[in-house]
């Protein structure tokens, strides 16, 4: 954590309730911790509840980066019913009153494993022809948002309660839980809707991590600067290069790094995380046009 009266650069990862949106909580947080440049690293629906990592100062410039980054939930769908928003919060559609077995349920979850193209809600926040599509839905001029490639690691189901089933998601970025409850009903031949939904792990930080909103709302604001994680703590999944002094130097001035300025090896990957000596986070860079060579994307500012 870099840390000054004004100044807090870093992430503190809240755990959200269900009611307030994600935009609140960085409302709460600024007011909190008197810090106008803060952001969030991917949208909660205010229905749902959960790890919600907050960036700070200069992190804020990592959030296109930790809001692609997989996400786990645990999801509570209830089978029998379909919504106009694929939730709870919906009006409802159809009753069927359907109730799959647990092994159908099993079997259908593991048709979504993987690779596929999912149509995200109609209310969602998605851009249709230069309207929120949530907007338009409500307006009365609904048009479904493409669908998209999203990706599923692992859907375990938890446990089966009535007409309810328990199920662990680990995703990517873009996954629709909604979308899926919907989906496994359709499949089921039963409908489905998400009827609960928590976010358990987003940018490599999970529940254990996660500071009580009402902590948020009430802490004092030097306790609260305790619970800022320092930019280290970032993108762990990705590679990382030491840097000599002057290529720290150079990547401050924007300019390509070579062996000469790096200690080990290059690596190759898409992105990599560069540190100083001191073992601050620097920046970011991108493998440069020149092979074997590393540019600059993202640098920071410690001054």
């Amino acid at each position: 954590m870099n840390a000054s009266n004004s100044r807090l650069d870093g992430v503190l990862v809240i755990h959200k309730p269900v009611g307030p949106t994600s935009h609140d909580v960085v409302v709460c947080a600024r007011r909190s911790l008197g810090v106008k440049r803060i952001g969030h690293t991917g949208t909660l629906d205010p229905q749902a509840s959960g790890v919600l990592p907050l960036v700070l100062g200069q992190a804020t410039r990592l959030a296109q980066h930790l809001s692609g980054s997989d996400k786990e939930y645990e999801a509570t769908i209830r089978f029998g019913v379909v919504t106009d928003t694929f939730d709870a919060a919906g009006t409802i559609v159809e009753e069927t009153g359907g109730l799959p077995s647990v092994s159908e349920v099993e079997r259908a979850l593991a048709q979504f494993v993987g690779e596929l193209e999912q149509a995200p809600p109609l209310y969602s926040a998605k851009m249709v022809g230069g309207e929120r599509s949530y907007v338009r839905a409500r307006s009365g001029k609904p048009i479904q948002p493409p669908a998209v490639r999203v990706r599923a690691d692992a859907l375990t189901l938890v446990e089966m309660n009535g007409n309810r089933a328990r199920v662990r998601v680990r995703c990517s970025a873009g996954f629709y839980v909604r979308s899926l409850a919907h989906d496994l009903g359709r499949h089921l031949g039963v409908g489905g809707i998400l009827d609960g939904l928590v976010r358990t792990c987003a940018a490599g930080f999970g529940l254990a991590d996660a500071l009580a909103f009402d902590v948020l709302v009430t802490g004092a604001r030097a306790d609260l600067m305790t619970r800022v994680q320092p930019m280290e703590t970032l993108l762990t999944d990705l590679p990382a290069v030491r840097l000599t002094a002057t290529g720290a130097e150079w990547a401050a001035h924007g300019r390509d790094l070579g062996p000469g300025e790096v200690v080990g090896p290059i690596s190759t990957s898409n992105l990599i995380r560069l540190f100083g000596s001191d073992g601050r986070l620097i920046g970011l860079a991108e493998p440069a046009k020149t092979l074997g060579f590393l540019h600059p994307a993202v640098i920071f500012s410690y001054n």
